[in-house]
């Protein structure tokens, strides 16, 4: 049993490797919906360089979340790598 996950646990070993050339963060935002009103607590992956400061996550969250319909209210942190 334990030579047949050897394979199973070395590929998730290696899927799971920070690849320096796809650093990324996570950020947690808080975004809303009108008619009717929902409110959202979410985490989205940004790329690299929307991790400076929240004024860049904004930058580069909003629209994605403007094209499934809400409005970012807040970057509420930024979180090491994805």
């Amino acid at each position: 049993m334990m030579k047949r996950m050897a394979p199973i646990l070395l590929a998730l070993a290696a899927l799971t490797q920070a690849d320096p050339a796809s650093a990324a963060c996570r950020v947690e935002y808080k975004a809303k919906q009108d008619n009717p009103l929902r409110l959202d607590f979410g985490t989205a992956q940004l790329p690299d360089s929307a991790c400076a400061s929240k004024e860049a996550a904004a930058k580069a969250l909003a629209p994605r979340l403007k094209k499934e319909g809400w409005t970012l209210l807040a970057i509420v942190s930024i979180l090491g790598g994805g």
